[in-house]
């Protein structure tokens, strides 16, 4: 079992999943500003997931920086992802004290930039290596 392609696969089907609950069962609910953040989680968790796929195929290099970028990938789609959603649903789910969930979507940003730069060492490295 490879537990990274099982990974990215949970995190697509989800995220098509919370896509078309959002365009259909949501739309009528949330206001347009809500709406678009909840449609930006979902454009970046689908983004990433596709990265977390060619990461898990390129894992046969069993490099650590590759491996560095899957994960801050990962964590980046669960907090900037899942942190959209919940803010643009608070009030549907009655959260309406999590204020806290606001700098938490930043985090998940700088988590997706650090993979991103992981990912740009890792190329550079190669590249001395040729």
């Amino acid at each position: 079992m490879n537990k990274k392609i099982v990974i990215a696969g949970l995190l697509g089907a989800l995220g098509i999943g919370l896509g078309a609950f959002g365009a259909h069962g949501l739309k009528p609910l949330l206001s347009v500003h809500d709406l678009a953040n909840y449609k930006t989680g979902v454009s970046y968790q689908m983004l990433h997931v596709v990265v977390l796929l060619v990461l898990s195929l390129l894992g046969a290099h069993q490099s650590k920086l590759i491996n560095s970028a899957f994960w801050a990938f990962t964590l980046g789609i669960i907090l900037f992802s899942g942190s959209l959603y919940l803010l643009s649903t608070h009030e549907i789910l009655g959260l309406t004290n999590w204020k806290w969930l606001g700098p938490i979507t930043p985090l998940g940003g700088l988590s997706l930039i650090v993979g991103w730069v992981l990912l740009m060492v890792y190329g550079l490295r190669q590249n001395t290596k040729q």
